[in-house]
């Protein structure tokens, strides 16, 4: 019996830094190259795309990296892992509206059905109904926002109780959920933005017609993909980055042929021509200034093997978000955030040594230079941030 293959951590830092962290002339020309190399960037705060994308490129400029977010000829704004917005290349869309999108959307329409029927009013019919009026309606106008459609269909502007006999009970409008169903459903994606470069206010459009994939390929496809971008990693791993289940998991991690390896942290799995593949050249040391929920912290469950446990009530908030991250030679050493004057302050929580330091500082004033006169906050405040912003 062949000995199962190790892969130590300091391994998988040099693949962390050789795939998300490219230095200086391993940067990436365009938005959709930068996209490609993360598989995915998280989109539920504005800004964050938009400095992910920065981080990794070479020479990026605010306005061209704008157009090829919301242009949707390269990328695709799409509610996928998590029931999560990203911004994904279009060529992958059709694997992960089969893999997480509609089984998303799955769950979201039945909720919305059950509080119809203990608020009193419609059923799957009258949500058919209402499905097809929305979808003429943005059909004819091109593009609508939540509030013009809420104004039209009839029926959409309905408040039901969230939660009812709850602390926390709430009214929230059917659109919400309907229209969240039918974006994870493949039916329609996010327009045009409304507002700045930080506003997440924006307009429906009709998703474009995409493959339809069997789900159990498109999970197993999706893996590979994760796996290029993220792996090894372990089960845990990727069942928190889905969101699939434990036997959804270990089923398209067989489906795709990945192959086990032993860890520092346990058992992980790689793609076989990883294994079977000349090493690769460990890359020269880089420095990166990551944002708020960037796709790089955000593509593991367990960070011990390049994020200091001790780090972890600094960098992020009570719900588990991470925030901006300063990062040397494919491991978090600090922690970063825009003051009110534009200026960028860091701190690092380990002494990476002078090289470190030099190379975080002209980051930062790379950094510095793409936002010019822009300011940001971060949807998701962490103590760190909220420390350095004041």
């Amino acid at each position: 019996m062949n000995a199962v293959p190790r892969i130590t951590d300091v391994q998988r830092r040099a693949r962390l830094a050789r795939r998300h962290l490219p230095g200086p002339g391993r940067r990436a020309a365009t938005t959709r190259e930068a996209t490609e190399s993360v598989l995915a960037l998280h989109a539920t705060d504005a800004a964050t795309v938009y400095l992910s994308a920065a981080a990794r490129m070479d020479g990026p400029d605010h306005e061209s990296v704008g157009r090829e977010l919301y242009e949707r000829a390269a990328l695709l704004r799409m509610t996928a892992m998590r029931c999560t917005l990203f911004v994904v290349p279009t060529a992958i869309a059709p694997v992960l509206l089969a893999a997480v999108g509609r089984p998303n959307a799955a769950v979201r329409t039945k909720g919305l059905l059950r509080r119809l029927e203990a608020n009193g009013f419609g059923d799957a019919a009258w949500v058919e109904s209402v499905t097809r009026s929305t979808l003429d309606v943005v059909r004819e106008r091109g593009e609508a926002t939540t509030a013009e459609l809420a104004a039209v269909v009839p029926g959409l502007d309905r408040q039901v109780v969230v939660s009812p006999g709850k602390p926390y009970e709430a009214r929230r409008s059917i659109a919400t959920d309907l229209l969240f169903a039918l974006a994870a459903d493949g039916h329609l994606v996010r327009g045009s933005r409304r507002g700045g470069w930080t506003s997440n206010q924006h307009a429906w459009a009709l998703a474009p017609e995409l493959p339809d994939i069997p789900a159990p390929l498109a999970r197993a496809e999706l893996v590979r993909l994760w796996l290029g971008a993220f792996g090894p990693g372990t089960v845990a791993d990727l069942k928190w980055w889905t969101g699939w289940t434990v036997a959804q998991t270990c089923k398209a991690l067989s489906d795709a042929g990945a192959r086990e390896v032993g860890l520092d942290a346990g058992t992980g799995h790689v793609l076989p021509e990883e294994l079977e593949a000349s090493p690769a050249a460990t890359p020269e040391p880089s420095a990166a200034l990551l944002p708020a929920l960037d796709p790089t912290p955000m593509g593991w469950r367990d960070r011990d093997f390049y994020l200091d446990p001790g780090h972890v009530p600094a960098l992020f908030d009570r719900m588990g978000n991470i925030g901006p991250t300063v990062w040397w030679d494919g491991r978090i050493v600090g922690g970063w955030a825009q003051r009110a004057d534009g200026t960028l302050a860091w701190r690092l929580l380990t002494d990476p040594g002078r090289e470190a330091r030099a190379a975080v500082e002209a980051e930062a004033d790379r950094m510095a230079g793409f936002l010019g006169e822009r300011r940001f906050t971060p949807a998701y405040r962490t103590p760190l941030e909220r420390e350095l912003a004041s």
